[in-house]
């Protein structure tokens, strides 16, 4: 029996077979005008009364089609009067049918990619670059048994889920590892904001040779740099040399560092240069499988420099697209990818114009679109002036966090060696007055509020006098 008869006999007597497998199930899968028919038929009755046909109805419904010609009739009778029902091994069936599915689907975007191809007609709507897509959609076909989280039923799995341990690719630092309880989870987009030269590639490669360090496939995409001068940062870091004297730095000594590194670490780093605002998910995407293909590298976690360079695969800058919109849809796409290759993503973006001249900016500083923070997971600013360059330090403020409170540890101090392009933790004196100053709330009234308290109760100590509450008595 052909596996065409198989699934139309099982929609036809097996309830909960049907119900699985036919939100999937396509009328052109079934190559056979008799069989498509035939499904047309048993999918409309089932739409219209909730429940499976039999052989009698079916044949009811048959004769009042009048879409059908004489002959086409005849053979969808006959074939409906030879149904027999053998009962099967119901993974056994929903496997099988799944795989006809995957199948057919690849056969038919084959065959339309084909159309497209030699110009046919009917295809001529469609365009040569839409072939990846529809390639795409046929081998992600799948049947996805998840129907929903039932709160009383799945209780004990929801508890394990709180208790488990979730991978996690953790920092070197350790205020960022206690805002993000030890690091940043797969399937998350994060990012840093800071103003020019304060440090934002240079935190992405510090970052990215530390995960190196630990073990961890790093993918570094660059769309401001090449990938020589990323590479030579990221040396810096590693080889614990100034950036400086990497040039006329003696081949040897160089080499016999690296193989050092090689020694310490099975991780790898692929560091991939692209021309500015030409390149989105959908590259990065293609990038990844031809990794995959090729070096069988996968990465682990991805650094993209920066979010504002890339382009949107599914927009169009141009006169109906604004800033926000378009910034909203590249944040999307990335974090869909984040979330489509079970890793996370760090990128970085500027200040606006108000934010460079703001000595505690926030998310409203951020450039071109306020969508890029609504859409990311975690996000902090990386500040600096003179006394903390001078100090060799950069103050990080939280400015989104959906891993932990963000009330805790909302600014601390990191150091900065920007010779060797490494950050580093300070003393714990460095945090004193620092760390929890504020509310998060800062920039609103009851910010304003809390910190007029503050120097209230200040001068109220000062003078000498019992209590904050007697100065209003």
């Amino acid at each position: 029996m052909r596996m065409e008869q198989t699934i139309l006999t099982n929609l036809i007597y097996e309830n909960d077979y049907t119900r699985r497998v036919l939100p999937f199930l396509k009328d052109e899968y079934f190559q056979d005008a008799t069989e498509k028919q035939l499904f047309l038929c048993i999918e409309s009755f089932i739409h219209k009364y909730n429940g499976l046909p039999t052989k009698e109805t079916l044949l009811i419904e048959l004769n009042q089609r009048e879409d059908l010609n004489e002959n086409l009739y005849k053979k969808i009778v006959d074939y409906v009067d030879e149904i027999t029902y053998e009962k099967k091994n119901d993974e056994w069936l929903i496997n099988k049918t799944e795989e006809f599915c995957q199948e057919r689907a690849v056969f038919n975007a084959i065959m339309e990619s084909i159309s497209i191809i030699e110009g046919k007609s009917g295809a001529q709507t469609q365009e040569k670059g839409g072939i990846p897509n529809i390639l795409s959609s046929a081998l992600s076909v799948s049947f996805d048994s998840n129907i929903g989280h039932d709160f009383i039923e799945n209780a004990e799995e929801r508890y394990e889920f709180y208790n488990r341990k979730e991978d996690r690719i953790p920092f070197d630092l350790d205020y960022f590892n206690r805002i993000t309880k030890d690091g940043l989870p797969n399937k998350t987009l994060n990012i840093l904001l800071a103003g020019t030269g304060v440090g934002k590639t240079l935190a992405m490669c510090h970052m990215a040779a530390a995960n190196l360090t630990l073990g961890k496939n790093v993918l570094y995409i660059t769309l401001e740099m090449a990938e020589e001068r990323i590479a030579e940062r990221i040396d810096a870091n590693l080889l614990n040399i100034p950036v400086q004297e990497l040039e006329g730095f003696p081949k040897h000594i160089y080499e016999d560092k690296i193989n050092k590194l090689k020694m310490k670490t099975v991780g790898k780093l692929i560091i991939k240069e692209y021309p500015t605002a030409t390149v989105g998910s959908a590259h990065f995407r293609h990038l990844l499988n031809e990794l995959s293909l090729k070096k069988d590298f996968r990465p682990d976690i991805i650094y993209i420099d920066y979010v504002n360079l890339c382009t949107s695969s599914r927009l169009k800058y141009g006169s109906n697209v604004n800033s926000y919109t378009y910034i909203k849809a590249i944040a999307e796409e990335l974090r869909g990818l984040a979330v489509e290759r079970n890793l996370p993503i760090i990128s970085a973006t500027q200040l606006n114009r108000t934010g460079f001249t703001n000595s505690d900016p926030g998310l409203e500083d951020t450039s071109e679109s306020f969508a890029l923070p609504a859409t990311v997971d975690f996000m902090v600013a990386l500040i600096s002036n003179d006394e903390m360059e001078q100090l060799g330090q950069i103050m990080v403020k939280q400015l989104k966090n959906r891993y932990n409170d963000p009330t805790q540890y909302k600014r601390f101090m990191i150091g900065v060696d920007r010779s060797k392009m490494r950050l580093f933790n300070v003393e714990q004196s460095a945090q004193k007055d620092i760390v929890d100053d504020n509310p998060v709330m800062d920039k609103t009234t009851f910010g304003e509020r809390h910190d007029e308290d503050e120097n209230m109760k200040w001068m109220t100590k000062k003078a000498g006098r019992k209590s904050y509450d007697n100065l209003f008595a």
